[in-house]
């Protein structure tokens, strides 16, 4: 059925708030699946496209969530969710409908062009120059490594995992990851291995441990230096492996083997050149490096590059994804060689999937760590936004080695 179908009819109907009335038109754009639509007054509104698809339900609780949406779009609507002005039982629901009506709805998720060009501003004054990576970096990952520990798997991951068959267990999922990236490059016992962005030291423990190598690995977070330097002192390896607190730009040596793991994505557009400048330049000849990265599919580059969208506004200052097609130029530039790939974006959809249920039900634990209500909606938001970009293809993950001639 296309159309609304007002199952609780109100008396002040005819009164309604004229941001809800756009609400009701907008709602009528969907093709794709169904929405319910409760608003303030207690009246619910049904919307239904010819074709099948998802089911959701949105509670309005504040006009001003409708006047975000038009005017802020996507980044509009996420900001109306952190203050509460609507809610879902399933906001992953609501945003796979978003999805299946991404033609219907993608002129009014686009918002205004003065919203778009205030949020890149805001984003531009976040660069990743040393010392603005340094802030960028502690923005996220300096949360505290209690609040991490409390939903990532026991590996303390925090990146795709690479799953191989139905039901497999999260932890299985990240050490299959981890191994796939080291059998990439090649790596060998007695060998040196660079690892640009080393989170809580679960790699650079497996690269040491169970490859032999020694490894230099790399962080700005000084909440996962700590952690991962107790880590590695905890396995015994210290003397094979160095947690240091440093900008990739500053290592001075060179190395047979570089791996870096979704730190890419933090660089930022401007300082893509130096990041593949200095790949190659602390390989040795013939080296490896084995990165994985995430990408946005090339035809939303160009509209994304030019705004900041609700990631780089809340989640990750400073950060933006790469095309596959602007990945492969850089790379070229650098003059290094892309010699392989894989992709398994399904698998981070699924990875994105469990950590949100792990985040749910560890919520009552994390609150004594001084967390609020606003803050659980805005790690709710963001593991299903990303969960919805990869699920609909928008967003990819891949293990891409590079070989320097």
């Amino acid at each position: 059925m296309h159309g609304t179908d007002t199952t609780l009819p109100s008396p002040r109907a005819k009164k309604q708030d004229r941001r809800f009335r756009l609400a009701l038109r907008l709602a009528g754009l969907i093709r794709t699946g169904h929405l319910m639509l409760t608003l303030p007054d207690g009246s619910m509104h049904r919307f239904g496209g010819h074709r099948p698809g998802p089911e959701a339900h949105v509670t309005l609780s504040h006009p001003r969530a409708i006047r975000r949406l038009a005017f802020g779009g996507s980044l509009g609507w996420a900001e109306a969710y952190l203050d509460g002005d609507w809610s879902s039982p399933d906001i992953r629901a609501v945003m796979a409908l978003a999805a299946a009506n991404e033609a219907e709805w993608d002129e009014v998720l686009r918002g205004s062009v003065l919203v778009r060009t205030l949020s890149r501003l805001y984003h531009a004054f976040r660069p990743n120059t040393r010392r603005g990576a340094r802030r960028n970096i502690a923005a996220h990952y300096d949360l505290g490594n209690e609040f991490y520990a409390a939903w990532l798997d026991p590996t303390m991951t925090y990146s795709s995992a690479e799953f191989a068959e139905a039901g497999e267990t999260l932890e299985a999922a990240q050490a299959r990851k981890v191994r796939n990236l080291l059998a990439a490059i090649d790596l060998r016992p007695g060998q040196t291995l660079l690892e640009i962005g080393c989170g809580w030291g679960y790699l650079a423990e497996t690269a040491a441990r169970d490859f032999g190598a020694r490894v230099v690995a790399l962080t700005l977070s000084r909440e996962q230096h700590a952690f991962a330097s107790a880590r590695i002192a905890t396995a015994g390896l210290s003397d094979r492996v160095e947690i240091r607190l440093q900008d990739y730009r500053d290592v001075p040596e060179r190395f047979d083997r570089i791996a870096s793991v979704e730190m890419f994505e933090a660089v930022g557009e401007a300082y893509w050149p130096a990041f593949f400048a200095a790949v190659h330049g602390r390989l040795v000849p013939g080296g490896l490096a084995g990165l994985q990265i995430i990408t946005i599919a090339d035809r939303f580059f160009p509209a994304y590059r030019t705004s900041a969208d609700f990631i780089q506004r809340y989640v990750f200052p400073g950060g933006m994804l790469p095309s596959p097609s602007r990945l492969r130029e850089e790379v070229a530039r650098a003059g290094l060689a892309w010699a392989r790939e894989e992709w398994f974006g399904n698998s981070y959809a699924e990875t994105l999937r469990i950590w949100n249920d792990h985040f749910q039900r560890a919520w009552p634990g994390i609150t004594p760590l001084g967390y609020d209500d606003r803050f659980k909606r805005l790690w709710e938001y963001y593991l299903a936004y990303c969960e919805t970009g990869f699920r609909a293809g928008w967003t990819d993950v891949g293990r891409i080695v590079l070989a320097r001639p």
